[in-house]
């Protein structure tokens, strides 16, 4: 067997806003790890994110928390969703507070054309938080094709590349 040989760690600067990295540091204290760990894990999904196949089938949920008082907001977000058409698949939109709103959208397509609609929502002035997932090893056909009817409870079991984009 060949040895594996360790990646050498090397350190560097991160400048941040002070509030920031008081919510850095409160997600360290609570996960009970150090700043670089947590640091890598970001990076590690932003590379898995990044090379992510281009051009390939896929589903994806984007999850978003917008104000809805922004002027135009509500209309601008059903505007981006009905230029994508029959691949927004599903939403669920849910009133969090007197100011805030929760909407998950199911998208199924090409996976780089989920990918730009999600960064355009997620972009859009007035969103405040959110995340996109995505999952571009769809082999087989049909989005429901296991080869039997769906009549009973057991779940289906299938490898799948599960690719986790930015949050917000």
């Amino acid at each position: 067997m060949g040895r594996e040989t360790k990646d050498e760690l090397v350190r560097f600067g991160v400048a941040m806003e002070q509030s920031l990295l008081a919510d850095l540091d409160a997600i360290v204290e609570a996960r009970g790890v150090t700043r670089s760990e947590v640091l890598r894990d970001l990076v590690r999904a932003e590379v898995v994110r990044a090379r992510a196949p281009k051009g390939v089938p896929a589903v994806g949920t984007l999850t978003i928390v917008y104000d809805h008082h922004v002027r135009e907001l509500t209309e601008r977000l059903t505007e981006l969703q009905h230029q994508l058409g029959e691949h927004v698949r599903a939403t669920m939109h849910i009133h969090l507070d007197a100011d805030r709103c929760l909407e998950v959208i199911v998208l199924r397509g090409q996976s780089d054309e989920l990918q730009a609609f999600a960064e355009r929502m997620l972009a859009t002035r007035g969103v405040t938080h959110g995340g996109f997932e995505i999952v571009t090893d769809l082999a087989g056909g049909s989005p429901h094709d296991h080869g039997h009817p769906h009549s009973h409870s057991h779940s289906h079991a299938h490898p799948h590349a599960a690719v986790r984009t930015r949050k917000r």
